[in-house]
């Protein structure tokens, strides 16, 4: 859950993409599908931050479904999804 008084640079959630490969098989590189108030903050080799990009309004959409795409860049790449949901609480801001 997220307040949506949440400035924007607001960090959501951290996660870590590992991929067990050497080489260019085992870097990876992680983007965000369909447009939504996130983006995706690489911190440090294979550690990820989800982060708001914009203010945030509950009453306009209560929950976000955020898919996080984690791809390889092996060739062909190979690529994995995790979907986060992402629930705004109401600041009474009326």
């Amino acid at each position: 859950t997220l307040s949506e008084a949440a400035p924007p640079n607001t960090v959501v959630a951290l996660f870590n993409v590992r991929d067990r490969d050497s080489g260019d098989n085992g870097r990876t590189t992680c983007e965000l599908t369909g447009e939504q108030p996130f983006r995706v903050t690489l911190l440090a080799a294979n550690a990820y931050a989800l982060v708001t990009s914009e203010a945030l309004d509950r009453e306009q959409v209560e929950e976000y479904n955020v898919t996080v795409r984690a791809r390889d860049e092996g060739s062909p790449a190979l690529s994995a999804w995790k979907t986060l949901l992402v629930r705004l609480l109401d600041v009474n801001d009326n």
